[in-house]
């Protein structure tokens, strides 16, 4: 009958709902909420001593009241010479037979309890009991604040404290507190320098078991911890866990300054440096100052050029451990972060929130020379070199200087003539990526950038830009020996070949010299009698492309370039710019 009350519990507390099997449990149970203690030394102090005169009287020793009185007399054996249990391996004292037993199995390791799903052993009952929970999800405890449950009711109670900011625990060395014992235990060991825990794979020590048991699966690469939503694995829990909250966007860890809230209590303890912004750590070397001890070490790699991390898939190696987690994304053609508005997908989160600038149109870096606006920091820094001429990246091979190291590692390819780069339609080689890609417009002439002003379509972005110059008739390029202006730079160049009279390009039909390879070119074509380009409309034949775009507008009168002054068009640029000087004369 008394059995049977476990499946069928008729009395429950109206205050938390707990519930029990017999009535005096549930009498006991409320003695914890009204803070009841009937029972003191004076009310059993007659029965406990009256075998013993000699004995002290306890009120002289301890004037404790209890809740029931199974405390009492347990407590009554906290007295002195009351500890009749004594460890013959390290001395302790205890007052009961089980503690003693309990603690006899910290020195013999013997672990009689074992769990009979996974075979883990366990030297304590309750350590077994709890343990079972992992296997049944069981959670019975619950925070009556955020509704979070808890297997063990110590998880609760240390979880009560990130709510009440509450710190107990906290260290005589540096004065910092914890919420937990075991957080101010493992903190000491940052003071005393000891490194219990030993691997026996590699014998790398770490001052934490937990540490320990995460350097483990670097040995074995094991990932048992699974996302139900994407599916990816982590190994380990509490890694799984912060996860977790980049899809639920939970965000637990709020600044008690100013009410930033936080995913991660890491990111919480950073942001509080921003209220502070005390710098205690100090780089000997260019004396740069850091809030964490961390950052310096970090810092110090940029001197030593040390990169710890290494790639065990490429070996590239990395001076943060963050920066081979990231790496390894490459590998793995992990894509974690998408964007919602064209599904494309990100390596990194940091990559998704510069992404969206491109929908949004937001620049929120601006120069301060001539107040253009960019999307991201790292192209302002660069743009600003043009103002201040800085070429920081030289080439070790010729010397030559760049403003951009990718330039610079683009440039390295010139030396060694390597293109790995291949056109899969025409089997062209290329140095770089980029340029592969501009190729290819040329066999599916795509032309993705487009004038405002008088939208005319280009296949690159560098080639609309100088067309802009039309429009806006900027000359940035001067020659340094006549002062003429050009719009192109490429113009430039062919200039300055009027000043040296070089004619460089020559023809090996006829010997005749030309300054331009464009020209050579073009000459070429009067020998081979090959005239490629036929107009449509006419059939007048021409040697080069462009002239027959030129010639084209005879008959459509397309007059692509207006006078801004005037409004005068005309169907050639050469007439325009010198229309153009009648104004300024």
């Amino acid at each position: 009958r008394t059995h049977l009350r476990i499946h069928n519990i008729p009395y429950s507390c109206h205050l938390c709902w707990k519930e029990f099997a017999k009535g005096s449990f549930l009498k006991k149970h409320y003695q914890i909420h009204t803070n009841e203690k009937p029972y003191s030394y004076n009310s059993v102090q007659s029965e406990a001593f009256s075998n013993n005169t000699e004995q002290s009287d306890p009120l002289n020793v301890c004037s404790k009241v209890c809740s029931q009185k199974s405390s009492l007399t347990i407590n009554y054996r906290t007295f002195p010479n009351e500890k009749s249990f004594f460890c013959n391996v390290c001395s302790k004292q205890f007052s009961h037979k089980s503690s003693f037993m309990r603690h006899y199995r910290t020195h013999t390791g013997e672990k009689p309890y074992c769990c009979d799903l996974c075979n883990k052993a366990f030297s304590l009952k309750d350590d077994l009991n709890r343990h079972y929970r992992i296997h049944t999800n069981e959670k019975p405890y619950s925070c009556v604040i955020c509704n979070k449950k808890f297997s063990q009711e110590t998880n609760l109670n240390s979880h009560y404290r990130i709510h009440t900011n509450e710190k107990p625990y906290s260290c005589d060395v540096c004065d910092r507190k914890f919420a937990q014992k075991g957080n101010l235990d493992q903190h000491y060991l940052l003071h005393t320098g000891e490194k219990p825990y030993c691997c026996d794979v590699c014998s790398k020590e770490f001052s934490q078991k937990c540490n320990l048991n995460k350097h483990y699966l670097t040995h074995t690469n094991e990932k048992p911890y699974s996302c139900n939503i994407c599916s990816k694995t982590f190994s380990l829990k509490a890694t799984l866990y912060s996860h977790g909250r980049t899809h639920s966007n939970e965000k637990p860890y709020c600044c008690d300054v100013c009410g930033k809230k936080f995913s991660w209590k890491s990111g919480l303890s950073k942001h509080y440096f921003a209220h502070t912004n005390e710098k205690s750590y100090s780089c000997n070397i260019c004396h740069k100052k850091f809030t964490k001890k961390s950052s310096l070490i970090v810092h110090y790699r940029i001197h030593t050029n040390e990169k710890s991390y290494s790639c065990d898939i490429c070996n590239k190696r990395f001076k943060q451990k963050s920066g081979l987690s990231v790496h390894y994304r490459i590998h793995l053609n992990e894509k974690s972060y998408s964007c919602d508005v064209c599904n494309k997908k990100f390596v990194q989160k940091s990559g998704l929130n510069v992404h969206y600038r491109i929908h949004t149109g937001e620049k929120p870096y601006s120069c301060n020379v001539c107040n253009k606006k960019f999307s991201q920091q790292f192209h302002l820094n660069e743009h600003y070199r043009t103002h201040t001429n800085e070429k920081p990246y030289s080439c070790n091979v010729c010397g030559r200087e760049f403003a951009q190291k990718v330039n610079l590692e683009q440039h390295y390819l010139s030396h060694k003539n390597e293109k790995p780069y291949s056109c899969g339609v025409c089997n062209k080689g290329f140095s770089r990526k980029n340029t592969l890609k501009v190729h290819y417009r040329t066999h599916t002439d795509e032309k993705p950038y487009t004038c405002d002003v008088c939208h005319k379509d280009f296949s690159q972005k560098s080639n609309l830009n100088s067309h802009y110059r039309i429009h806006t008739n900027e000359k940035p390029y001067s020659c340094d020996m006549c002062g003429k202006e050009f719009s192109q730079k490429k113009h430039l160049n062919a200039h300055s070949f009027t000043h040296t009279n070089i004619k460089s390009f020559s023809c090996n039909s006829c010997n005749k010299r030309f300054y331009h390879k464009c020209s050579l070119n073009a000459h070429f074509l009067t020998h081979t009698n090959d005239t490629l380009y036929s107009c449509e409309i006419c059939k007048k034949q021409f040697p080069r492309e462009i002239d027959l775009k030129i010639h084209v507008r005879v008959h459509t009168k397309e007059k692509p370039f207006a006078c801004d002054m005037c409004g005068k068009a005309f169907s050639q640029l050469g007439n325009f710019n010198k229309h153009r000087r009648i104004h300024v004369n």
